[in-house]
């Protein structure tokens, strides 16, 4: 069981590290894809490779040690509620700063959590509580206040996509325009609920395990994590394969056409 553990997730590590791979060769090779949200998506696929190539291989190897062991989302905002301005204000100034701005605050929450976890070893009768206030923040500013958030941003997307589809659906190009929004409000929906999804069983754990006083079995809090893991894995799938642009460069790469000849002007259909 061990061994077919370890293969299973060395399979979602090539998978993960492939996938977002594809998505980032994309977006630099191809110049059709050289647009401001495509750089937000290449920004998420290059965390995910890092989550693919640093965090998968440790959590392989404490996963399987344990098993020996134990037998055991702004500029769619614009893009909807703001359709006349956006091409003014999100441009690749902007993304480039909103881009910093979200790894920046990530690495200060990030370290914060570090030196808390240093701190922690130092204490002394005040262990238990500054454990539980630190887990507690971290929790908090690492998932929770993003989530909530996401799911402001998205409600607001949501509401005026229905508006605006509602008031152009009686002209002739109402139906393109009206589909396109959909599609985008959708595709928005189904990244979001995967995070939330993948994402809230491992914080909600980790949350509620001071509170509960029973010790969470190692396998429990391992398959959790995995299942926030993965969601680097599925991202590829569900933001980049959604879109039929993406869809031939991939097949553009895997194929090998592009070491060819120069097809960066290429049209993706």
């Amino acid at each position: 069981m061990c061994v077919l553990l370890y293969i299973f997730l060395g399979l979602l590590c090539v998978v993960t590290i492939c996938g977002n791979l594809l998505v980032i060769i994309s977006v630099i090779y191809f110049r059709q894809l050289h647009i401001p949200t495509n750089y937000l998506i290449l920004s998420l696929a290059v965390a995910d490779l890092l989550v693919g190539v640093l965090v998968f291989p440790f959590s392989m190897m404490f996963t399987v040690t344990s098993c020996w062991y134990y037998e055991g989302l702004l500029y769619r905002y614009y893009a909807v509620c703001q359709p006349l301005s956006y091409k003014s204000k999100i441009n690749d100034r902007v993304i480039g700063i909103m881009i910093f701005v979200s790894w920046s605050v990530s690495a200060l929450i990030g370290i914060g959590i570090i030196i808390a976890g240093f701190n922690q070893g130092k204490c002394e009768e005040s262990c238990i509580i500054d454990a539980l206030i630190s887990t507690t923040l971290a929790c908090i500013f690492s998932f929770y206040v993003p989530v909530i958030i996401m799911l402001c941003i998205y409600l607001k997307i949501f509401l005026v996509a229905q508006r605006q589809a509602r008031s152009i659906q009686s002209t002739k190009s109402g139906a393109t325009v009206s589909k396109m929004e959909r599609k985008a409000t959708n595709t928005l929906a189904i990244v979001m609920g995967v995070f939330i999804l993948c994402w809230t069983p491992y914080f909600l754990c980790i949350i509620f395990q001071p509170v509960t006083y029973d010790l969470t079995p190692i396998a429990v809090i391992e398959t959790l994590n995995w299942l926030t893991l993965s969601n680097s894995m599925l991202n590829p799938f569900i933001y980049a394969f959604f879109y039929s642009w993406f869809r031939s460069a991939f097949r553009m790469i895997i194929s090998g056409k592009i070491f060819q000849g120069d097809y960066a002007n290429s049209k993706l259909l």
